[in-house]
């Protein structure tokens, strides 16, 4: 009977402090990292149907290659392009977004960059105003 008391406390002393046993889960693992040198450009006043293009250049500040995988413009009076090709630890790439000027007024428009880099989603804007078409500035 002492036996079977011994071997009851040992299992159950087994059992109740094998779950309080820490696991550590090493997150050290090669990562890329997607760093713009800028997330907003301002158009100013720009002329209609004037050049309405922009970029971005980006940075990969990880360790492994970085892939961006869509580039989504708010609406279809922006068009973003982008390089499929993966970028290496330490380059640079560049997104250009191309805003049609025959729109006049002011706009405020979001692009949304996804990349297998952290973080995986980041927003970029452009904004401005387009002149009227036959507005004259006067000095």
């Amino acid at each position: 009977m002492l036996k079977y008391l011994l071997n009851t406390a040992v299992l159950l002393a087994v059992t109740f402090t094998l779950p309080a046993q820490e696991i550590k889960v090493e997150e050290n693992h090669p990562k890329a990292v997607i760093t713009f040198d800028k997330v907003e450009y301002d158009y100013g006043e720009i002329e209609y149907d004037g050049n309405g293009e922009c970029s971005f250049e980006f940075t990969n500040t990880g360790t492994e290659a970085l892939v961006i995988t869509n580039v989504l413009a708010s609406c279809g009076c922006t068009v973003p392009k982008w390089s499929k090709d993966p970028i290496k630890p330490g380059e640079k790439g560049t997104i250009t977004v191309k805003y049609n000027t025959s729109i006049p007024g002011n706009f405020s428009k979001s692009i949304r960059v996804f990349s297998n880099g952290e973080p995986g989603q980041v927003y970029l804007r452009i904004k401005g105003m387009v002149k009227q078409k036959n507005q004259v500035e006067l000095k």
